[in-house]
């Protein structure tokens, strides 16, 4: 369990065509731009990625043009929750027989397990593999906390639990699982707005939004917090807060992805039940970000 999660993993958009189907090449090259701007890693297949509406076979796929297109100059951690056990088994075994460095899996959701269902969850997936795991806590989109008395026994026992990707909003329980994580164990924002928060908290990173279109400038500003030059980081927050706010006006993927089409480097295509930007007032707000970043 070697790989030390810390620093800008970008939460990559899913390209899709006219047709509605994986564009391959314009996701081969989003991969590019992404490295070439410094990220430290990929996280395919997530919330950002669309990953309800992939198909299994589409999942797969992806991963896999991943895996090849990357060629080891990032980590790759791929999404592979699932509300079914047995899916995310499925999923995550096929991700590590593909070549990923670590998977991410989101709470169960809709199902809503109690804190005893979430652990035996994740424990029979991370067992079921032998390489790291991120747990993603995501209370907004799910509908369960994962409690941090919860996480840590999770932590105790499975070794290869690595890492929460840590979106619950709360930044009282970021704190409380930093103070009490292994050492080795990385805790990184599932929020662009709060990083900078969890950085200064001892936190490690974040898995981000904003860096599919400004991967250069979140990495400059999360490394400068890393390197623990927070004024520095602040400054460099100060003329994104807007931008982060604007990709969050709609659900995301819809802003990120629409700020991503206006740049030119996918097409505004969505899978419903995503779908474009509801008022004008709203793709104003998006373009004019976009402009000024």
């Amino acid at each position: 369990m070697s790989l030390q999660i810390r620093g800008v993993y970008t939460a990559i958009i899913t390209p899709f065509d006219t047709q509605g189907n994986i564009d391959e090449t314009a996701y081969r090259n989003l991969i590019d731009f992404q490295i070439e701007n410094g990220i430290d890693g990929l996280v395919p297949c997530g919330t950002t990625g669309e990953s309800p509406t992939l198909s299994h076979e589409e999942h797969d796929r992806l991963i896999e043009i991943t895996v090849d297109h990357v060629a080891k100059r990032v980590p790759v951690i791929a999404g592979t929750g699932s509300n079914s056990t047995r899916e995310a088994i499925r999923l995550t075994t096929h991700a590590k027989k593909a070549g990923v460095d670590a998977v991410m899996l989101v709470n169960p959701y809709y199902n809503k397990p109690t804190q005893k269902g979430l652990f035996l969850h994740f424990r029979e997936i991370a067992n079921a593999v032998d390489i790291p795991c991120m747990v993603y806590n995501i209370k907004g989109r799910t509908g369960v906390n994962l409690e941090t008395d919860t996480l840590m026994e999770l932590c105790a026992a499975c070794e290869n639990i690595v890492a929460v990707k840590e979106a619950s909003g709360d930044l009282e329980q970021i704190k409380s699982v930093i103070a009490r994580r292994r050492k080795g164990f990385s805790v990184m924002s599932g929020d662009d707005n709060i990083a900078l928060k969890l950085i200064e908290a001892g936190g490690d990173g974040v898995v981000s939004v904003a860096s599919n279109l400004i991967p250069g400038k979140m990495v400059t500003m999360v490394h400068s917090a890393l390197k623990g030059d927070i004024q520095e980081a602040k400054a460099l927050e100060a003329p994104l807060a807007d931008f982060f706010k604007a990709m969050f006006v709609e659900t995301n993927p819809i802003p990120i992805k629409t700020a991503m089409a206006m740049a030119g480097r996918c097409q505004e295509v969505f899978r419903l039940p995503m779908c474009t930007l509801t008022t004008e007032e709203n793709r104003k707000i998006v373009a004019d970000c976009v402009a000024r970043v």
